[in-house]
């Protein structure tokens, strides 16, 4: 994979999770050298969490969609009800142990002009939410978005990415850095 530069918080190495529709957090995580991730579906529901493991030390978990709620659910005396009025769905995130950070990605693309130019401004709302959602649990939240850079790199977006910024959140066109989500980096890159 080749690192695109022009993206906020670049990095040095050239690891990390690359822009494709067809390919998803626990599928990249998979299949990088010393990563073993493996589906948590406890209450029988797929694709929606994963526990993420770096040479056989559990190092994160993976929450899509429905699959955030369903681990809120599984937490005793934690009623995310009674936090935020409305369910806000993650494309993917994952939660660091080291770190004790959860990383929100937003990915976003797109081929004609339309809603999506206004959900980036939602970021702020989002991002805290998000922080409401995580702050009984005493964990970190960042809020980040994974954009297709042919689309977004582009004059017209400059106000709505330096808001981005101004907010607090991040965004990176095409790839974001493994050690951005703190996560190990496998020494095969």
């Amino acid at each position: 994979m080749i690192m695109i530069k022009d993206g906020i918080g670049g990095a040095n190495t050239q690891t990390g999770l690359k822009f494709e529709r067809e390919r998803d957090l626990p599928t990249f995580l998979s299949s990088k050298n010393g990563y073993t991730v493996t589906e948590n579906d406890r209450k029988g529901v797929t694709n929606s969490r994963w526990n993420v493991f770096f040479k056989g030390k559990l190092v994160g978990e993976i929450f899509r969609g429905h699959g955030l709620y369903r681990y809120f659910d599984e937490i005793r005396d934690y009623n995310w009800k009674k936090i935020i009025s409305k369910k806000i769905l993650p494309d993917d995130s994952i939660f660091v142990i080291s770190k004790n950070t959860v990383h929100i990605i937003e990915k976003k693309t797109q081929k004609v002009n339309g809603s999506v130019d206004e959900k980036l401004q939602t970021c702020d709302f989002k991002k805290k939410q998000y922080k409401k959602l995580f702050a009984p649990l005493n964990k970190e939240v960042e809020y980040m978005y994974l954009l297709e850079k042919s689309w977004f790199n582009n004059h017209q977006y400059k106000d709505t990415l330096d808001y981005i910024i101004s907010v607090g959140c991040s965004y990176y066109f095409d790839f974001i850095p493994l050690e951005k989500l703190g996560l190990p980096i496998p020494n095969d890159d």
